[in-house]
């Protein structure tokens, strides 16, 4: 809980800049780009969305997290965001953090 408060007390979510955040569990992945200055969140996916979990065989390995990261990215520039701020929460970057994030850059996001 205290590197969660640490991580999250620096980045905040704007309007411009909405925060990417990422959450995950031994079996699923999850990812949101969320408006902090209004408390909205703006795109989601996840790897229990229908489209998704056809295409993956367990929501809990690198694959899945590339294919939510590429998923969170076009949902985004489909909605017009392009920079956001990345907030990995208590989750250190290595592993499906990092898988997320890396597919989410080459998908066309900006952080």
């Amino acid at each position: 809980m205290r590197r969660r408060h640490r991580v999250r007390r620096a980045i905040r979510g704007t309007t411009e800049r909405p925060r990417l955040a990422v959450f995950r569990t031994h079996k699923h992945i999850y990812a949101q780009v969320i408006d902090d200055s209004t408390g909205c969140t703006l795109v989601s996916a996840s790897s229990m969305d229908k489209q998704i979990r056809d295409s993956i065989t367990f929501g809990g390995n690198k694959q899945a997290a590339e294919a939510i990261g590429r998923a969170v990215a076009e949902r985004a520039t489909a909605a017009g965001l392009k920079k956001v701020c990345f907030d990995r929460a208590e989750f250190r970057y290595h592993g499906r953090v990092a898988a997320l994030a890396d597919a989410a850059r080459a998908a066309g996001l900006e952080f």
